[in-house]
């Protein structure tokens, strides 16, 4: 698929090469504060792990980034521009693959990929939006409804509609709950291929072994506070000697182990 969003890359440079700056972040629901002065940067062609227990904040704060929520306070800064300022110039910047599909359920996959492509302001033939279709194993599928789909068939359609303008930043939820291993697989090559192209990624997941292996760096949250930001590397090595993860570990320090010692053993709802 050749032809380019209108609103493309080249529009607007990346400032000193971050693509996200996220500062002083504050979300409440009624007393309780949800995120609580969040703060992280994302540079151009970064892989970044926001990674936390249930309840932690990581949706509330994807949720500020892209624009379906108002914090209290703190600002979100998009390839330079003030995400909650100028909010449709910054989402035009982002992609956006989220746990639950909000797509038109009377809509076939090919009428649904060029609904997007219009929305999105990319020019798309149907021969084009088959050949898209085709690049993620689903041209066979172009008239069927989202509902008929596989698990795995559902979330490549996905993040194949959340990358159809080439965004700058790219938001994952939880990209591949639930997948089987082959399905997982084709998910990152693609995924990795946004990379490729100077995309930014920012995932959620709660597959430490995921996180571990795809990310560059992490962002670890609970109850709404940053606890530690490094690339997994780094935080195994800060962390290997702490007896709470000594106490679980099973050999060598996972990034699992690292996370459970730091936000605790307990059952989140």
């Amino acid at each position: 698929m050749s032809t380019p969003a209108e609103t493309s890359r080249t529009d607007e440079p990346v400032r000193d090469g971050a693509v996200l700056e996220v500062a002083g972040l504050v979300v409440r629901y009624g007393a309780r504060t949800a995120v609580d002065e969040v703060g992280f940067r994302i540079e151009r062609g970064e892989i970044l792990g926001l990674l936390g227990p249930n309840g932690a904040g990581k949706t509330t704060t994807l949720s500020v980034i892209e624009g379906l929520r108002r914090p209290e306070s703190g600002s979100v800064t998009v390839d330079g521009i003030d995400a909650l300022r100028h909010p449709i110039d910054a989402r035009a910047r982002l992609g956006v693959q989220l746990q639950e599909f909000g797509f038109q359920p009377e809509l076939s996959l090919e009428q649904l990929l060029r609904l997007y492509s219009g929305l999105y302001g990319v020019s798309l033939s149907r021969p084009q939006a088959r050949e898209a279709l085709d690049g993620v194993g689903l041209e066979q599928e172009a008239g069927k409804r989202l509902k008929g789909l596989s698990g795995g068939q559902a979330q490549r359609f996905s993040l194949l509609i959340a990358t159809l303008h080439d965004p700058l930043l790219l938001l994952l939820d939880e990209p591949t709950s639930g997948l089987d291993p082959q399905s997982r697989r084709s998910l990152w090559q693609r995924i990795e291929a946004s990379r490729g192209r100077g995309g930014s990624i920012l995932l959620t997941t709660h597959s430490m072994e995921e996180a571990q292996a795809v990310c560059d760096r992490i962002v670890l949250i609970d109850h709404g506070k940053i606890v530690t930001t490094g690339s997994p590397a780094e935080l195994i090595a800060a962390h290997r000697e702490d007896p709470r993860v000594q106490a679980i570990a099973h050999g060598e320090p996972t990034l699992e182990d690292v996370f459970i010692a730091l936000t605790g053993s307990d059952l989140r709802d």
